[in-house]
């Protein structure tokens, strides 16, 4: 390998060493200060660099949201897949899938916040960034979907109301969690422990209906 070359890959490792420094402050900084607090001086204060510095990496606010907007979608969304494997495929798999997610959400809060309860007044993610959220939308209507197949839902769980509904479930569960008893483990939280059972509630709205004779 060249020389040129070597330098070349040990800049980029420095330089995505810091891009990842950067990205775990500003989570601190958010966890401490609110979401629509993050401000990239304060970021590099406590990097102990000079704001212009820190421009190289992220020319503003907007960008650095949108790195962790996409990465905490990526996050999120690995962890609900990673709670899909082992049970049965179809609604044990989604329900396990779920509670995987939640607890990705209960232990990032600050990410959480960013993800799904749009706090930064005129921030929109890229394309880019928004895209495994969109995926992930998918990974759940494919899982409804087996659970129609398999006949433990009716077909209307997988139609928009359904979606719609699935996803009130959810994510007003860990909205409450977090606005009202953060830290707190799933197990434990005076919302987050219900989830299984509001689940329950969906399964049994959406029961198959057996045909009239």
């Amino acid at each position: 390998m060249a020389l040129a070359e070597r330098v070349g890959q040990r800049r980029a490792r420095r330089r995505q060493e810091t891009i990842d420094e950067i990205k775990s402050v500003a989570v601190a900084v958010m966890g401490e200060v609110g979401v629509a607090g993050l401000t990239l001086a304060e970021i590099a204060r406590r990097m102990g660099m000079r704001p212009p510095s820190l421009y190289k990496y992220f020319p503003s606010r907007v960008g650095l949201y949108d790195e962790l907007f996409r990465d905490g979608h990526t996050a999120y969304r690995e962890a609900f897949l990673s709670g899909a494997r082992g049970p049965a495929p179809g609604w044990p798999s989604l329900v396990a899938a779920l509670e995987a997610g939640c607890r990705w959400v209960l232990a990032n809060p600050a990410l959480a916040q960013l993800l799904f309860f749009r706090p930064v007044p005129g921030f929109e993610p890229s394309a880019g960034a928004f895209a495994p959220s969109l995926a992930m939308v998918g990974d759940v209507r494919a899982m409804l979907a087996e659970a129609v197949a398999a006949g433990q839902l009716a077909p209307d769980a997988e139609g928009e109301d359904g979606m719609a509904m699935l996803s009130s479930l959810v994510a007003g569960t860990m909205a409450q969690q977090i606005a009202n008893e953060p830290g707190v483990a799933f197990e434990t939280g005076r919302y987050s422990r219900l989830l299984p059972r509001l689940l329950e509630v969906f399964a049994h709205i959406h029961a198959p209906r057996s045909e009239p004779c």
